[in-house]
This record gives structure tokens, C-alpha cells and sequence, in this order.
């Protein structure tokens, strides 16, 4: 499985099929029941480490697995079928038929009162007028997406999927789908390829009538580590997703992706070197937001490189980390179809001690916009060892702006072109914020570079925005990379958060 192929799919479906409260009959259940309680899964992924890994086993026909982009998605789910359509609880469930990209069977379960039952596949949960009823019987489901009201009270959009591998979206109020998230990243961008971890099986628990929130249980499947998820998910303002995550290495983890993210970006003005498009940007995400354990609070815009850049920001306990989409002006976009001004942005919020390790940042390169090219995880220090168990939590937010406000100014924006006077770079930073000194003469800019020589450092008020304005010129003198830092300070003070910079060639 390529990375490309599988995220090209996935983040192009469209979230067809929004329902209304006019539900018809459920999904149904299969008959058997199991007791399910707070330890189950806990207790399967527990016992899949202890075994060897075993590849799944069940096939789809042909026709199936040779449909394209286009005709998969005419395979449509009833809406008037949906999970708890009948009692007209305050969330809906809808699944994925297999084909495409989506091969794998994930069972699905749904959990009353201490019991779990299978959800039963079946054809007619379906429009298969395009396809054609399957010949295989019992082909099951690829995976499943909520509804619930967000935007008005009387309409169910949709408000997460979980499809493809361990990968799943969300949006907040007034959002559509952006980047993606995932249970679990093994030796992303590591020379002898990436390892896939898959959500095997769900249990989806049914909500109260008046419930904010649903609960959803997922077992994850590796050939390196099985692990076992809770996800109590709430839509709104901001969708909310409280994760606790018990992971059981097979093998010893070094290169393992805690709370991945996955997205987009092609281009904008501190990257657009050979493009041509009327666009100003295109990119799902501008940057990756931080705030370390010590109270550092960093901004580093992304790339677009002509080769693959993996960074690494070294921390003990972080506060945070997200790929955050900061311009919402239409205008910074200008695309009436992809509305890159409406993409979520995506915090993780640790909850709890995560020790040491580092905030990992990959940068692929793209030519297209449908390619999903960068990845943020976070990796312990210490390599995981087979057989051991860890328990970590974390808070997902979905969302328009970071969900902690800072004193600081933040960057609004970074631009780099060429110099006017020579071939050196031109490095502009735009600051907004509370914290930006009124008296100029209290301004201190601090700019570093690693290599190559910097010079005509300016920090001034922008009129315009009301913000300041820092900028400076980088001679590379060769640099294949040069690391660059950038910070405002107000007398010994910081009056704005640092930004971070690789530049490359």
C-alpha cells in the first residue's frame, strides 16, 4: 500500500448522503451477543501482541477490488438504514461497502448495555445499482462515518469517517474535510518503507436520547504492535475527540508515530518556486503548531520540498502540537471548489505525562494537491519494548484556532522571495497579537540562521494590520539547509512566538 494511493482515495470522497431526522429501520444486529466492558479491548489487542502477526485472510471478488474511484463512490449507503435511525438518537452511522482502495473487512459491533453485538452485512444496505449485487455473499464493511446535528438542529451532517488502514477525519461547525488523523505511524519516511497499522474491528456504543457525545472502541493490527483505542467523539464549535490509546509492541518500537497527522501542502508564498497557478495557495495545512513542556511556544510554516525533509523538535512532556490551517480569508485561497479557508486545523492536547521525545515532522514532495505529503507524530525517546504495555490519552481538537490562548503574538504570515539589491533571499514575517510592544523603541528582533550570513534586520509597525513586521535577508553562501529562528521581543521579554524555518534550495 503507497501512502498517495491510499490518501488520494480517502480524502476525495465526498461526505454524500447527509441525513434528516426522517429515519426508517436501523441497521440490524446479528442475533449473538457478547459481554463488552471497559477492559475488553484492552484485553483482545493484549492477547494479538502475545501471537504472531497473521496478514488478513478474507478476499473480495475481482470486480470489487478492480473498481475505480469514480464507481466506487456510486456505492451508496441508505441513509433511511442508518444505526439508530429508528430511535431517533442524536447520532446516525452509516458504513463503507469494500472495493477500491478498501479491501480489508473491519468487523463492526454495536454495544447496549453491557453487550456487544455484530453488525450484520448486508446488500441491501446499499445502492449497488452501478455494480451489481456481489456474488460474494458476506462481504462486509470497510468502515463507517457519524452524523449528528452541528450546523442546525434538524439536519445530521456528517461529522467523522473512519476508512482506510487506521486513518479517520472529523470536521467542526461549518468545516469540510481537510487532514486526516491516524491510530498509530511505524518507521514513517524510514528507508526500508512504512508499516500501516489497521483498525481491524469497532465497537460502536449507542448513545442516550440526550447524549453530547458517542463512544467508539477500535482494536489495531500490526505486523510490529496491536493496540487498542477508546474515542469519545463530540461535534460543535470545536469537534472533540478524548483518545486513550493501550499499545503492545510485538517488537522492539523505534520509530513509532504517536498521535499522527497527515495532510496537504503544495504551495504558498514562502514556497512557490516554479509554480504556476492564479491561485495564492493551496495547502490543507500552513504550519506546525507548538507548545514544548517548557513553555515555548513555536510556529514553523511548511514546505514543499524538492526532496523529502524529516525535522525533529526535541521535548519532554509537551503541552501540544497540531497542523494548524491559519489563513481563513477566502481571499488567501481564492478557490470556490476546494475552500482551503474552511479546512479544520488539528491540535493534539496531551493528557498527562508523555516524558521524553520529539514532535517528528516529514515533508514530501508533491506536484499535485490530491497527494498527501506531510506528516507530524510525536516519538517517545526511548524505543518501546516487545511485550510491554503502554497507556497513553490525548485530546483531538478539530477546529477552526488553537484552543489555548496565548498572551503571545502569533505569525499571521511568512513570505520569501528574492532580494531586490542581489540573488540573497527575502525573508518578510507578519506578527499580530496583544503583546506586540506599542513603543518602538522597545523592539528587539532576534533572528538566527545556522549557516549563511544574515543581514538588514528590520522589525517595524505595520500600519495596516496593526501587527509588526519583521524582515531580513539570508545569503545561503552555499547552504544545501540552512535552520533559521526568528522571534520579537519586547526589551528581555518575548512578545511574540518563535518561528522556525528550514530553507532550502
Amino acid at each position: 500500500m503507497r501512502r498517495r494511493e491510499l490518501l488520494a482515495g480517502a480524502l476525495s470522497l465526498p461526505f454524500f448522503l447527509s441525513m434528516t431526522r426522517e429515519f426508517g429501520s436501523s441497521a440490524t444486529a446479528a442475533a449473538d451477543t457478547e459481554p463488552f466492558d471497559a477492559g475488553t479491548v484492552r484485553r483482545l489487542a493484549r492477547e494479538r501482541a502475545g501471537k504472531p502477526w497473521q496478514a488478513p485472510k478474507d478476499t473480495i471478488s475481482a470486480a470489487l477490488a478492480r473498481l475505480d474511484y469514480d464507481t466506487y463512490r456510486t456505492i451508496r449507503y441508505d441513509p433511511n438504514r442508518a444505526l439508530w435511525a429508528a430511535e431517533k438518537l442524536p447520532f446516525g452511522v452509516q458504513f463503507f461497502h469494500r472495493g477500491f482502495l478498501y479491501k480489508d473487512r473491519v468487523e463492526m459491533h454495536e454495544v447496549v448495555d453491557g453487550q456487544a453485538r455484530r453488525i450484520a452485512y448486508a446488500p441491501e444496505l446499499f445502492d449497488l445499482s452501478r455494480v451489481g449485487k456481489p456474488a460474494d455473499g458476506d462481504v462486509g464493511f470497510a468502515g463507517f462515518r457519524i452524523h449528528a446535528p452541528m450546523n442546525r438542529p434538524d439536519y445530521f451532517d456528517e461529522v467523522c469517517a473512519f476508512l482506510g488502514a487506521s486513518y479517520f477525519r472529523a470536521v467542526a461547525k461549518n468545516h469540510i474535510y481537510g487532514l486526516s488523523a491516524r491510530g498509530l505511524a511505524i518507521k514513517t519516511a524510514e528507508p526500508g518503507g512504512e508499516e500501516f497499522p489497521v483498525f481491524t474491528e469497532f465497537w460502536l456504543e449507542r448513545p442516550a436520547q440526550e447524549a453530547g457525545a458517542v463512544v467508539v472502541h477500535a482494536l489495531l493490527d500490526s505486523r510490529s504492535a496491536a493496540a487498542a483505542f477508546r474515542f469519545a467523539i463530540r461535534p460543535g464549535e470545536a469537534t472533540i475527540f478524548d483518545v486513550e490509546m493501550a499499545l503492545y509492541p510485538r517488537v522492539e518500537l523505534a520509530q513509532v508515530g504517536i498521535a499522527p497527522l497527515t495532510s496537504m501542502f503544495h504551495f504558498a508564498a514562502n514556497d512557490r518556486l516554479g509554480v504556476d497557478d492564479f491561485r495564492p495557495a493551496v495547502h490543507d495545512s500552513e504550519g506546525l503548531s507548538m507548545w514544548t513542556g517548557g513553555g515555548e511556544q513555536i510556529w514553523r510554516p511548511l514546505c514543499n520540498p524538492a526532496e523529502l525533509q524529516v525535522s525533529a523538535f526535541v521535548d519532554t512532556n509537551p503541552r501540544g502540537f497540531g497542523l494548524m490551517q491559519r489563513q481563513r480569508d477566502f481571499g488567501g485561497y481564492k478557490d470556490l471548489e476546494a475552500r482551503y479557508d474552511r479546512r479544520p486545523s488539528l491540535w493534539i492536547e496531551p493528557l498527562g505525562r508523555w516524558g521524553k521525545g520529539a514532535v517528528h515532522l516529514v515533508e514530501i514532495p508533491t506536484d499535485r494537491e490530491i497527494h498527501d505529503n506531510i506528516v507530524a507524530s510525536w516519538r517517545p525517546e526511548t524505543p518501546l519494548a516487545a511485550g510491554s504495555e503502554h497507556i497513553l490519552s490525548y485530546r483531538m481538537h478539530w477546529c477552526w484556532e488553537a484552543p489555548w490562548k496565548s498572551e503571545l503574538a502569533r505569525v499571521t504570515d511568512t513570505r520569501i522571495g528574492q532580494s531586490l539589491t542581489d540573488r540573497a533571499r527575502l525573508v518578510v514575517l507578519e506578527f499580530f497579537g496583544d503583546k506586540l510592544p506599542r513603543d518602538p523603541g522597545t523592539r528587539q528582533p532576534l533572528v538566527q540562521a545556522d549557516r549563511g550570513k544574515l543581514r538588514n534586520v528590520v522589525a517595524q509597525p505595520n500600519p495596516v494590520t496593526g501587527g509588526w513586521r519583521l524582515s531580513f535577508e539570508l545569503s545561503p553562501e552555499g547552504a544545501r539547509a540552512v535552520e533559521l529562528r526568528a522571534q520579537l521581543m519586547d526589551g528581555d521579554k518575548p512578545a511574540s512566538e518563535v518561528w522556525l524555518y528550514r530553507w532550502t534550495p
